[in-house]
């Protein structure tokens, strides 16, 4: 009990803290060299603001986050060393973009591999229970494991930076990504894990409060990398501190972030499209393009966060309540991707139409 009293205590202050943190990142961000974290490209296929905002979301956030370190080892004598080197070496990798300093997308994604890859093999972060038989047994392999949790992150953290670009987007989704994870937790007994999520869902509450409904800051690619870095991490520890839930039902809950930078690719190859680059042609424009017509743009920009999160949520839902059986959480997974597939032909046909 006096444990809770203590964790529930450095949760208040460190509300607070992360509030101001983020007030004064949003006030003064344009003062750093002569604003060069403004966002002024209106032309860019992922743009919907017609003002410069500042890209200061990943900044706050990793000062907020590293505080939270700070605060965690103060109550447990614990040194999160995975999360403090791939946080910020994935904030890192994200704020070259946002300091606009010219990396290529592919000479990024190989940095990110290098950085991810020595972090995954040197600690090590190991995925220990799958559903699927002969993974189970490849996972054993130390440098197979290795570059199965790679994939695993390079998936989610593009998948996040894919789905960044309408208020509230991905951090709504994130958001009930690590609810549904602190409940697991929580409900466990993992008690120091569930602190830690709740901490990092209090960080990206206050960004929401600064970007949602009407966008103040935004995350920059800093801040979805971040956000892409701590799901997939998040969610494997989960995974592997119960063994009781299907590992397919952690699939299914990253679902959006994951299919959507599969299925972005293979299109644009088909449409002879460079699969790096961004388009106009992802779900959620689509979703808004569809949502513009009944709301307008100003409104449908974070209407559109609401409905596509919606969505998903009613989606994970069934999969939640099945969460320990692998069967069900097998066929409804393979099912999510007919009806992902089916949506998108259906927004796909209407936005064709307009034009």
């Amino acid at each position: 009990m006096e444990n809770d009293q203590i964790e529930l205590s450095f949760l208040s202050m460190f509300t607070l803290v992360t509030f101001f943190v983020f007030l004064i990142t949003s006030k003064f961000s344009h003062k750093i060299k002569d604003g060069i974290l403004l966002d002024k490209d209106f032309l860019k296929p992922q743009a919907f603001h017609e003002t410069a905002i500042a890209r200061c979301g990943g900044l706050a956030g990793i000062i907020s986050l590293n505080i939270f370190f700070i605060i965690y080892y103060l109550i447990y004598s614990k040194i999160l060393f995975e999360y403090i080197f791939i946080c910020n070496l994935m904030f890192i990798v994200g704020f070259l973009d946002d300091l606009k300093i010219n990396v290529s997308p592919f000479k990024r994604l190989l940095i990110m591999i290098f950085f991810l890859f020595f972090i995954i093999h040197i600690f090590p972060i190991k995925i220990l229970s799958i559903d699927i038989p002969f993974l189970s047994i490849l996972v054993s392999n130390s440098i197979f494991s290795s570059l199965f949790v790679l994939l695993c992150f390079l998936f989610i953290v593009n998948g996040a930076n894919l789905i960044d670009g309408f208020n509230g987007l991905l951090t709504i989704n994130w958001i009930i990504i690590n609810l549904i994870l602190a409940y697991i937790n929580i409900t466990s007994g993992n008690t120091e894990f569930s602190f830690l999520i709740i901490g990092q869902i209090i960080i990206f509450l206050s960004f929401l409060l600064f970007n949602f409904p009407i966008a103040k800051i935004f995350l920059g690619d800093s801040g979805s990398y971040l956000m892409g870095s701590l799901a997939a991490l998040n969610v494997i520890i989960t995974n592997n501190l119960n063994s009781e839930y299907s590992s397919f039902f952690f699939c299914t809950l990253l679902f959006y972030l994951f299919f959507e930078v599969f299925f972005s690719f293979f299109r644009k190859i088909i449409q002879k499209k460079s699969p790096i680059h961004p388009d106009n042609e992802h779900l959620h424009m689509l979703c808004f393009k569809k949502i513009t017509t009944i709301f307008g743009k100003n409104r449908g920009n974070y209407i559109n966060s609401i409905v596509i999160n919606f969505v998903y949520f009613l989606f994970v839902l069934p999969a939640f309540i099945f969460a320990k059986d692998p069967m069900i959480g097998r066929y409804w997974f393979f099912s999510l991707i007919l009806i992902y597939l089916l949506i998108y032909y259906g927004l796909y046909r209407f936005t064709k139409k307009l034009n």
